[in-house]
């Protein structure tokens, strides 16, 4: 059977669970993603985006999923903390593909955190004029099949948020789980919001997460947001994230892997307006036979924008790391300034960096730069360092956290970037370990 296919066969057999723990407004859009998944079929390695991930075969085991909508066996508010120390923030946990109602919930005129079926309740105008309205690949449409919930963030004209809005997701279930995510960003004209998003693991079953990620950032409105990845190795993720910038918007973006099993996220940014701009970061710490894959696609549509990508990858073990970033300036968008970087660092001889920076531009008037570089730990600077009395172990642990600390200190919020680099840290001394203040990674 292909992989599209049982997962076209459950849609058609148990379409009424879906509906019965979800919304019409979301059901509305099942049927034009079940045409478009059965003309187009999962991505195979021969196409151009996906060809050093083979994302069929990670969807071919056949995995639970909760069309049911059971209750959690425990209350993961309780389980994960996840705190960042010195910033202010609520919390919003996603256990499998559940959104878990808490008390930070808010549902203000200017202002709402919260699931997804609660928002096209309450607000089915605005939900219908964003929800599903990116151009997405199959994989995408494969979500908004099976998707019943997801969280919504939408901050209305010239609202300030203060707080950070921390979005915990968890891979939860006793089983092989597939969990179907969904978030909705929304920001209107004068907007500033700052998201972190996490991915955990709160079991030792294999499991796969599919996200979609869909935000719109309206004209003079501005976005921070950041995902970091600490999953199990049994974890798989495909994340599909797309951005649309109106006129002088701004997004910072930044995408931390720290552990995983096997990861893909294709991000796709439309600078549509002039004066838009985007700033892409990436960093990867990979070991075992931890395998991720980052896909940018950044398109100038508009004349003045700007954007700037830097990826880095810190690759031991037998990882395999993939970076492929395209911009793409459309004619007539003159003045695009863009800079778009990927640096690797291979630290074992059995690890594999796949690279593949590109440009496409018609347009005359710009100024694009890109470029790749993958090497290894340079033996003269741990002479140095070790005439210096630095141990050799010392020494490239040293150097790893110099090579990666250009990501982290791209991040704007200073108590994040701290946070970051303390993990950071943690990760280069001791491994895949636990971040220290949760009852469910250990520490």
């Amino acid at each position: 059977m292909n992989s599209e296919q049982q997962y076209i066969d459950l849609f058609l057999q148990h379409g009424a669970l879906l509906s019965a723990g979800s919304h019409p407004l979301i059901d509305a859009h099942r049927e034009q993603a079940l045409e478009q998944l059965r003309a187009d079929n999962l991505p195979l390695r021969k196409d151009e985006r996906y060809k050093y991930t083979d994302v069929r075969a990670m969807l071919e085991p056949d995995y639970g999923l909760n069309l049911s909508r059971l209750p959690l066996p425990y209350d993961p508010r309780k389980a994960y903390r996840c705190r960042v120390p010195g910033l202010n923030s609520r919390l919003h946990y996603i256990a499998g593909d559940s959104v878990v109602a808490n008390n930070d919930v808010v549902n203000e005129e200017t202002l709402f955190v919260g699931s997804l079926v609660e928002f096209a309740k309450s607000r089915p105008e605005v939900f219908s004029t964003y929800y599903n309205k990116m151009k997405g690949d199959s994989l995408a449409a494969l979500n908004t099949m099976l998707v019943q919930d997801g969280l919504v963030i939408y901050a209305g004209r010239g609202r300030k948020v203060e707080e950070l809005i921390q979005v915990v997701s968890l891979a939860v279930g006793g089983v092989p789980m597939l969990a179907n995510r969904r978030q909705l960003i929304i920001l209107e004209e004068g907007a500033e919001v700052a998201v972190l998003s996490c991915n955990h693991s709160a079991t030792d079953q294999e499991n796969l997460a599919s996200e979609v990620v869909e935000g719109f950032l309206e004209p003079n409105s501005r976005l921070q947001y950041y995902c970091v990845e600490e999953n199990g190795s049994n974890c798989r993720l495909l994340n599909n994230t797309y951005f649309a910038l109106r006129q002088n918007s701004s997004l910072e973006y930044a995408s931390i892997v720290l552990k995983g099993g096997t990861s893909r996220r294709t991000v796709n940014v439309a600078l549509n307006e002039p004066q838009a701009e985007v700033v892409a970061s990436g960093l990867v710490v990979a070991d075992g036979e931890m395998h991720t894959d980052n896909n940018l696609l950044v398109c100038h549509n508009a004349p003045q924008c700007h954007s700037d990508m830097l990826y880095k990858y810190v690759l031991d073990g037998k990882s395999v790391g993939a970076f492929a970033g395209k911009v793409f300036v459309a004619q007539g968008a003159q003045k695009t300034d863009s800079q778009q970087t990927n640096a690797n660092l291979c630290v074992s001889p059995e690890a594999h960096m796949y690279t593949q920076p590109m440009l496409e531009i018609y347009a005359d008037d710009v100024k694009c730069n890109h470029g790749s570089t993958i090497g290894q730990l340079d033996d003269l600077s741990l002479f140095y360092m070790a005439q210096r009395g630095i141990a050799p172990d010392e020494g490239r642990l040293l150097l790893q956290q110099a090579f990666a600390w250009e990501v982290i200190s791209r991040i704007a919020l200073p108590p994040l970037r701290q946070r970051m680099q303390h993990l950071l840290e943690e990760r280069f001394r001791f491994g895949a370990g636990a971040c220290g203040d949760c009852t469910v990674c250990g520490a």
